[in-house]
This record gives structure tokens, sequence and C-alpha cells, in this order.
């Protein structure tokens, strides 16, 4: 007899984003003992820890009223799993940002930011694949990665990313609150912010670091 968890689409969702919580906490426990254990490189793992710190943001905002606690939530579904919430609870930055940290404050600072416009992005592409599209969810987005972006001094003022942002922000401000995108402006911010954020990535080795 098959049986079934949920009984309407909002509960199948919540399941879904609990199972994708999991997969995130269990990836990010394998992920901080292959560190240790010097089976990634150092930019291997950054590069992947920045993922999914980022995607497990964006999912514990979205479950906020439903895992008020991310370590009860582990507790509850017996995951044995200290780095990962120190990784992602904790910290909320990789662990080589950390040490650089140790290293020198301007170099962290540089990292810093690094890290946390991967995540803005991340953000908020995760956010539009969630259907999050109301004008006051979108904006709040754009405005953090914009800024961060701006805090970046490698990066000239006519970059791509901070050109776009610029524009999406402008019309979205433009709008009311309760307004949403339209299904075709959600796929050209979509694609606007991954083309942005490949170019992003790209300009980094760039300017050394």
């Amino acid at each position: 007899m098959e049986v079934k968890l949920w009984n309407d689409k909002r509960e199948r969702e919540m399941y879904e984003n609990f199972a994708e919580l999991y997969a995130i906490i269990k990836a990010t426990e394998k992920l901080e003992k292959a560190y240790v254990r010097d089976i990634v490189s150092s930019s291997e793992y950054e590069t992947e820890c920045q993922k999914l710190i980022a995607h497990f943001k964006t999912l514990a905002f979205t479950l906020k009223d439903t895992v008020p606690s991310i370590e009860r939530f582990a507790d509850t579904y017996k995951m044995d799993c200290p780095a990962a919430i120190n990784r992602l609870v904790t910290s909320g930055v990789p662990a080589t940002v950390e040490h650089r940290a140790a290293a020198s404050v301007s170099a962290t600072t540089s990292a810093a930011i690094v890290a946390e416009c991967v995540q803005n992005f991340i953000t908020a592409m995760d956010s539009l694949k969630l259907n999050m599209v109301a004008v006051d969810q979108v904006y709040p987005l754009l405005s953090d990665l914009s800024a961060s972006l701006n805090k970046l001094g490698i990066l000239p003022p006519d970059f791509e990313g901070k050109t776009k942002m610029r524009e999406w922000i402008s019309r979205l401000s433009k709008m009311g609150a309760a307004d949403e995108l339209t299904e075709q402006q959600a796929r050209q911010l979509h694609f606007d912010l991954e083309s942005s954020y490949n170019s992003f990535m790209a300009a980094l080795p760039n300017a050394g670091t």
C-alpha cells in the first residue's frame, strides 16, 4: 500500500524542501570532512561550499516558519552533522575564508565580499526558481546583490552585473510592492543574473583573487 506524505500541493512542497535541506546538510558534512582530509583542493572546496551556503540560506528563509531551528531539524531526523551545522548556521562562510581572515585582514575582507556576492547571486536565482516573484520579495535580493558588487573594488563601474542590477532595481522601484513579475520578466531576470554571475566568476582570476 502506497503511503502519501502529503495531502495537497503546499504539503508536498514542504516535504520536498525538507528533503532538499536534508541533502544540503549531508553534502556540507561530507565536503567539510573531505576538505579536512585533503581529498579536495582549497579552491574546489571554497566554490562548492559557497554554493551550499547560499542554497541553504535561501531554503532556511523559505522554511523559517516550519523549521525555526536547523539544529532541532537535524536532531529530529537523527543527522549527526556537527561540521555542517557549524559551517551553515554558526559560521556562514567557507573555512578557507576563515583561514584567510587569520592571515590577513585586508585579504579576508576581499574574500568575504566575493563570498557575499556569490551567495547573493545564488540566493536571487534560487528565489526565482521557488517562484518568489513579488516585487517586495525580489527587490531586497537585488538591492543586496548590487550593494555587495559595489563593495568589491576589483570590478569596474561598467561591470555587466552592476549595470543590469541597477536597471532591474530602477524598473522594480516603479512597481507596487505586491505586483509580481510576469513569467517572461522572471525568465529574463534569471537569465541576466546567470549571465552576470558567469561574468563575475570569470573576472575574479583576472583580478588576481
